[in-house]
This record gives C-alpha cells, structure tokens and sequence, in this order.
C-alpha cells in the first residue's frame, strides 16, 4: 500500500513540472520563423549597449548588451522580477515606426517589456522553442506609431540577439 501511495505522489508530483516544459525543436514555433531566425543569426547585427536611443528600428537585428538588473537602469520596472543572477538591459526607439503588428524575436530566454505611451504593451501572440539554433522566442504586438522602449531582463546571457520585424501575419 505505501508503494502505491507513493508512487502515485510522485507521478502527481511531476505532472505539473511536465506540463511547463517547452516544446523542443525548429519545427514547433506557432508561426514561421525563418525571417526572424536568419536576422538573429546574420553576421551584421548591430551591437548596442544597455540604455542606448536608437534613432528608427534597425534595418537588421541588434545585439543588445546586458547588465545586473541594479546596473540595467530600466526606464520601467519589469513585470516580472529579474532573478538573482541573471541580466537586463533595454534600448529605446525614438522614431515612430509605421503602426502596426510587429514580431520581437529573441535568441535566448528572457522576460520582454515594450513599454509605449507609459504602458506595458501585452503580446497578441508568443511562441517559443528550445533547441533551436538562433532563436528562443518569438512574441507579436500591436504597436502605435510613436516611440517605444525595449526592456529584457531574468536573461542568464550577459548578451541577446533581438529581431523586432513587421509580421508577416
């Protein structure tokens, strides 16, 4: 009776560490990646420090650098509380990029806020994948055309690669 009792707490026990994994591969985004994939990796990316005003979005991806979330700065305290650890950083865009829905792509994990107008925008949609050569995650917002604010932070890399791309969809 004891081993029945626990092995039936332990196989309850690991369902919800189950249930949280990630899917694993290429294939298992929700939606293309190969656009966004091949900025993330493209030799071209342009390297930006934490805390940098970039004057329109990059025509390629950028490397962002990242520090210890006390250095980082953040404009806007994070939505979710960087870990012990781990590293933060954010760029801003001062010129407006043309309204509408955009796909901010990472190549390592990461907690994103694009903060516009003073708000925390929320994703319309998010996919992500481990293993995957190149790219983590993949979120899409709706953004106005006015300028907006980068933030990533919880990242374990000091830096990420970053797509931020009109969608396709």
């Amino acid at each position: 009776m004891r081993k029945s009792l626990l092995a039936a707490s332990l196989l309850l026990a690991s369902v919800p560490a189950f249930a949280a994994e990630e899917p694993s591969g290429c294939d298992k985004f929700k939606w293309s990646i190969d656009r966004a994939r091949a900025a993330l990796t493209a030799p071209d990316r342009a390297k930006l420090a934490s805390g940098s005003e970039q004057a329109a979005l990059p025509p390629t991806a950028i490397t962002l650098a990242l520090v210890a979330p006390g250095e980082a700065k953040l404009p806007t305290p994070p939505e979710r509380a960087p870990k012990d650890g781990t590293f933060a950083g954010f760029t801003s865009f001062k010129a407006a990029p043309k309204a509408g829905l955009y796909t901010v792509s990472l190549s390592a994990g990461a907690w994103v806020d694009l903060v516009q107008d003073g708000h925390f925008l929320k994703p319309k949609a998010f996919s992500g994948a481990t293993d995957c050569d190149g790219i983590r995650k993949t979120m899409k917002y709706d953004l106005a055309a006015s300028p907006f604010v980068l933030q990533v932070s919880g990242s374990k890399e000091n830096s990420l690669s970053i797509a931020i791309q009109p969608s396709d969809e």
